[in-house]
């Protein structure tokens, strides 16, 4: 039964709503590591009630899974359970009053101007030949100059960057659209590899294989490079450009891109559109690291905070 409940879920998630493939994995292993405990307790998604949902995130905390995790579970659980509702498969939701495990609020990884220099340099001199730095030097810019998330950057169609665009039409989540502007350097790296990504796609088709509709073409399955190659190719990069690469994923990229906008005096809304953000609370998350940013620039070089470090944190006035 709860594995009938979880793909008619899953399938409608799907059709209705456009949810991505990642999406979907997520809420399926997670609802099928739920079903699989219910099922050893003798009960399932028909016959659980709230006590059970709420012993079911003990267990998961005593596995020692994270908070996010937790929370993430949590969720799939009531959304599963909305759905239900609707179809009227039961009256109830019984884990809708469960309270989502507290979060902590932790500032997003980022990389200074420098960082991001030295990872755009690497991009154009790490790599076996021309192909692989003009498509590394493109993939870099475009990530920097857009702020696009790595799924929506290795997924894009050839046809969105024909022409010398000044913006770039990005497909995001929920078959969502939006357009971003290009930097003049994310343009000249995209004309660069376009010739050359053309030129290799020609030779492929000469050789009876079909063209590829994809600005970066793969022979994998999905016809495009991959995230996970991706992440592994950003990391070589860092370490040729001698960036800690513990600091350095697409995603710091993401953030990089919003810091240093709105650090330079953007406007917050116009970064939300930018990044595909449906809530403006998500992108506010940047003013917090901007704000930590001025702080210790103040901390480091005002003179009166020099002065307050040498006299161990006293000032002129204290003790009078």
């Amino acid at each position: 039964m709860s594995h009938r409940w979880i793909s008619t879920f899953l399938e409608a998630q799907a059709a209705e709503l456009g949810a991505a493939h990642n999406t979907l994995l997520a809420y399926g292993r997670d609802l099928k590591d739920a079903a699989e405990w219910l099922t050893d307790q003798g009960q399932d998604f028909e016959t659980a009630e709230q006590e059970m949902f709420e012993a079911y995130l003990i267990h998961c905390d005593a596995q020692g899974l994270a908070r996010a995790t937790r929370a993430r579970r949590l969720s799939a659980i009531k959304q599963l359970y909305r759905f239900a509702f609707e179809e009227g498969w039961r009256n109830d939701n019984p884990a809708i009053q469960i309270a989502t495990p507290a979060q902590q609020k932790r500032l997003p990884k980022t990389l200074d101007e420098a960082e991001v220099d030295r990872l755009l340099t690497a991009a154009e001199n790490y790599g076996r030949g021309d192909h692989d730095r003009l498509r590394d030097t493109c993939l870099m810019q475009l990530l920097y100059a857009t702020g696009m998330r790595v799924s929506e950057l290795v997924g894009l169609p050839v046809s969105a960057a024909r022409g010398n665009p000044q913006m770039l039409l990005i497909l995001g989540k929920g078959g969502k659209e939006r357009m971003v502007p290009l930097s003049d350097p994310a343009r000249v790296a995209l004309a660069a590899w376009i010739k050359m990504r053309d030129t290799r796609d020609k030779e492929q088709v000469e050789k009876g294989a079909a063209p590829s509709r994809f600005l970066f073409p793969s022979r994998g399955v999905s016809g495009h490079l991959t995230r996970h190659w991706f992440y592994a190719r950003i990391k070589a990069l860092s370490v040729f450009g001698g960036v800690s690469p513990d600091k350095v994923t697409p995603h710091t990229l993401r953030h990089a891109f919003a810091t240093h906008l709105l650090a330079g005096g953007a406007d917050l809304r116009a970064i939300q559109t930018m990044l595909g953000h449906a809530d403006v609370a998500t992108t506010e998350i940047y003013t917090h690291v901007v704000d930590e940013r001025l702080t210790e620039l103040v901390l480091e070089h005002h003179p009166l905070a020099k002065d307050t470090r040498k006299s161990g944190g006293k000032t002129s006035s204290d003790g009078q």
